[in-house]
This record gives C-alpha cells, structure tokens and sequence, in this order.
C-alpha cells in the first residue's frame, strides 16, 4: 500500500512520520513530498533513509492515502489531481474544512460520516479537535447550548519560525520575527489574521468548525485565541451551558468513557492538564470540571492537547486507520457472505 506525505519536512509532517512509525501503519511504500528546494533530500524513517519526491512524482505512483500539511493553496491545487487518480486525501489545511460537499472528521466523533465516494477528507483545526473532543460526548447527554472558549496556544502552531523566534529571544539573540511583537515572556491574542468582524481566522475556525463538527448549528460559540510561549501543546478555557442540568459525576464519567480522553481532574493532589504533559501523547486531557455558578446549567473545564499529534498529525492518520479497518471488515463480511 503506497502512502504519500505532502509537506514531509515541515513541522506536522515530521510528527507524522513519528506517528506513522509507532503506530505501525501497514504501508509497504512510503512517498515523502515536499518542495522543488527539498527534492533529493533523504529523511530517516523506520532505520532506513527515504528520499524527498516532487508532487507529479508522488501523483505518478497514484498512492492508496495521501496525507497533505502543505499549506491551503498547495491543497487547493494539488488535492483534486490525487483524488481524481482515485488517492483518498486526508488534508490537513483549512483549504476544504467548510466545503459543503467534504467531511470535517474526528474519528471518535464522526468517521462513520464518510462515504467510499468522498476522496477528500478534511482533518479540522487542532484548537477545534481537542475542543470537540471534550464536548461530544457531554453534547449527546446533555445537549450543548453555548461555548466561550479561550484559547492559550502553542508557537508549534504557527512553524518552526515561531519556535526560532522564541528561542532567539530566550537567548537574547536578533533574528527573524514571525509574530508583530516578541513572544517570549508575552501573550498575543492574535492567532491568525483578523478578519472583518474583529474576530481572527483561528476564532472563526473554532466558531464554524465546532458546528460542522457536531453537525449542529444550533450551538452559540464564541472564542478568544491567544498565543502563548509554550512548546508543548494548546491549552483551552472552556464554559458550557447546556440544555440540561448535570452533575459532576455524570460529566466525569461521559468523558472518562469517551474513547482518545484523558481524565485529570483532582486538585486535591494538584492533578491537572498541562502542555508539558501533554507534550508528545496522542490523547486529550481534561480537568479543572467544576459548575458555573453564575448561571444554571452551565460547566467550566480546561482542555490540553498537543496540537502537533490529535491536533493534526495522529488524527489524520486515524482517519486512515478508520477506513482501512472499515475495508477489512467489509472484506470479512464478503467472505462470509
């Protein structure tokens, strides 16, 4: 099974052939893509060296998945020619994420949306997964009414320019400035561009995304993103208000139950999701679960993720993994039929 990475040498798509590797995934050849500049380039996977390939190259080989984090322009581009050849492209940017005819898939969520038709598949924003993870399964018993969400976010999520920014200025040292002021010892509310209604791109991915999603529009949501200079993954504030009342007993067990969810919620140990924690594991961890006391109804939590892994790269590869399990089962029932 041939299986292409498009933006092999950035940030996601290094984490991703991290995640490829333990995760054992079944591909017998792997095609690393990247820009004309990287062609030729070897990068190590599995003890072995394998070598950077142009695009028409990797589209020549007509891959069974193709995974893109190349940037939206290159998806826009690129992503039709690899599905019209009959690849499945689980993608990476926000080029096709509120495309009315794609899928926007969390797998624990809502993988049993995707049809054999769908030959492009969008993976959501990495604020938007950990957020939704945490509130799927409280929307099905308590329905979700409204979210404020406020974000505290890793420099990963901009690029490894970020990363030197901040290493620059940690060391004191001049350099290339990726964000308009200096991160280190600072928080900028200002993920992404802003747009018109005084919101950013990354506040609106969260607003659209989380609706999508849920497949629920109902759902009020309003956001602040803020970057922060952490590494090791985003951080969420999150007050809910549902439909139906709840105890804390009851949200504790939907979440511990709910399948790729880490529970850490005692503070009498001072037991709590942390970035530096979260840094390099695959799992959402929530905690902080208390009641809002201002108003009925409504639940306050902090999420934690590493937006490098379920952010992007382990929950694009569960797509994969999903529909390769879906395959073999189908397979089965063939036989038996």
């Amino acid at each position: 099974m041939k299986v292409a990475l498009v933006g092999a040498t950035g940030m996601v798509g290094q984490v991703m052939l991290q995640v490829l590797e333990e995760r054992n995934f079944p591909l017998t050849k792997l095609l690393l893509v990247a820009s004309e500049r990287s062609v030729g380039k070897k990068i190590p996977y599995k003890e072995k060296e394998v070598e950077v390939i142009s695009m028409e190259e990797a589209l020549n080989h007509k891959p069974k998945y193709a995974f893109f984090s190349a940037g939206g322009d290159t998806s826009l581009e690129w992503a039709p020619k690899f599905a019209a050849m009959g690849t499945v492209v689980i993608d990476n940017s926000s080029a096709w994420r509120m495309d009315p005819t794609k899928k926007l898939v969390v797998p624990e969520i809502n993988a049993k949306s995707i049809e054999p038709e769908d030959r492009i598949i969008a993976n959501p924003n990495c604020s938007t997964i950990q957020l939704v993870m945490a509130l799927a399964p409280l929307h099905k018993k308590f329905k979700v009414k409204r979210v404020v969400v406020s974000t505290y976010q890793s420099i990963t999520g901009t690029g490894v320019k970020a990363v030197e920014q901040l290493e620059n200025e940690y060391e004191g040292k001049k350099g290339d400035m990726v964000y308009p002021y200096p991160i280190h010892r600072n928080a900028l509310p200002h993920c992404d561009v802003f747009e018109e209604n005084g919101y950013t791109k990354e506040e609106m991915k969260l607003i659209r995304e989380t609706k999508k999603i849920l497949s629920d529009d109902s759902i009020a949501v309003t956001a602040t993103a803020v970057r922060i200079p952490v590494v090791g993954g985003h951080s969420e504030s999150v007050n809910v208000q549902f439909e139906n009342d709840f105890d804390l007993q009851s949200v504790r067990r939907e979440l511990h139950n709910f399948p790729g969810i880490q529970l850490q919620d005692n503070p009498d140990v001072n037991l709590y999701p942390m970035p530096i924690y979260a840094e390099g594991k695959n799992e959402v961890f929530v905690g902080r679960l208390r009641k809002d006391d201002s108003q009925p109804n409504t639940l306050n939590m902090w999420i934690v993720a590493d937006n490098l892994r379920k952010g992007a790269a382990t929950n694009a590869i569960q797509i994969a993994e999903y529909l390769l399990k879906k395959e073999d089962l189908e397979k089965n029932w063939k036989k038996i039929l």
